[in-house]
């Protein structure tokens, strides 16, 4: 079977070398000409532009979507269309908004396309490893695209999953996402009180090697934290500022919307933002307030 791939990014080009391995054929495109390179070197295709990719797919035409969420993906779509016919089918596999896709999804159906969301995760490992994908859309566009999703997946029969129809499956990647704020806050927190009980001199590797065998902790975010703690037990030279891709904000406003208590992943979407705020004013105003009602000492900020 073969793909287009637009986007080649370390995740994407990943994915088109994964899918080549397994003998599909896969055309890919980027807007930097150097990416398109990596992955032709890998034994894919190659194309300069949108209508070029198009060109070089037989119909109907299945073209896989690696970009940032949000206008990106709308305006690779926009680009896209005037070179594809009825039938063909556009796949998103990036962390789009599932009301996104929902509202995408309606608007391809109309003109002839079949919208397919892939909520994917496995990282930089998803090379060697597999995806594990939670796919939305109609089933018939999911199984014509079956071949791909089991190449890609772990297993043929494992880590992937049709789940529901159009954003569904964005929606589910969505909730993932946050569910992973939290278990890497829980992780962080307790490496921290670990790592303050000075009197027992505790290596942290250690621990973490210990706790990935046999214990009720033990995950894959372990693994790679227990990777980490080897390479660098200190962090040294790692800023304590944490991103966010978005998908915690959404999962946390969807809480909200549906009534459903989630108290961990909203507190550790917090405390990430918390993270970015190296002048905190409210702490300022916290530690005056103290100053005004008990007398307590301030202490002095650090000159510049």
């Amino acid at each position: 079977m073969e793909l287009g791939m637009v986007g080649l990014g370390r995740m994407g080009a990943n994915m088109v070398e994964r899918l080549v391995r397994g003998g599909h054929r896969v055309v890919g495109y980027d807007r930097d000409a150097g990416a398109v390179g990596r992955v032709t070197a890998a034994g894919a295709g190659g194309a300069d532009s949108l209508e070029n990719l198009a060109g070089k797919l037989a119909k109907p035409r299945a073209i896989w979507i690696m970009v940032p969420s949000g206008s990106p993906v709308d305006d690779t779509i926009a680009a896209l269309l005037p070179h594809l016919t009825k039938g063909d089918i556009l796949i998103d596999g990036g962390n789009s908004n599932y009301k996104d896709t929902q509202r995408r999804g309606v608007a391809l159906k109309g003109q002839g396309f079949q919208f397919v969301d892939v909520g994917t995760s496995g990282g930089v490992w998803g090379l060697k490893e597999g995806y594990s994908m939670m796919v939305g859309g109609d089933k018939a566009a999911v199984e014509y695209l079956r071949p791909l999703l089991e190449t890609l997946a772990p297993a043929k029969d494992q880590g992937w999953g049709h789940v529901g129809p159009s954003g569904a499956g964005h929606f589910v990647k969505m909730v993932h996402n946050g569910i992973e704020y939290g278990m890497m806050q829980a992780y962080a927190e307790g490496f921290a009180i670990l790592k303050k009980k000075n009197e027992f001199t505790l290596d942290m590797h250690q621990v973490s090697e210990i706790w990935r065998t046999g214990s009720v902790v033990r995950s894959w975010l372990l693994d790679l934290l227990s990777i980490a703690l080897k390479d660098n037990p200190e962090m040294a030279g790692i800023a304590p500022y944490v991103s966010d891709s978005g998908e915690g904000r959404w999962t946390v406003a969807e809480a909200i919307d549906l009534d459903v208590p989630a108290p961990v992943i909203t507190l550790s979407l917090l405390q990430r933002l918390t993270s970015r705020d190296s002048d905190s004013y409210s702490d300022k105003l916290l530690a005056a307030m103290r100053n005004q009602f008990g007398g307590h000492a301030i202490k002095a900020a650090a000159k510049k």
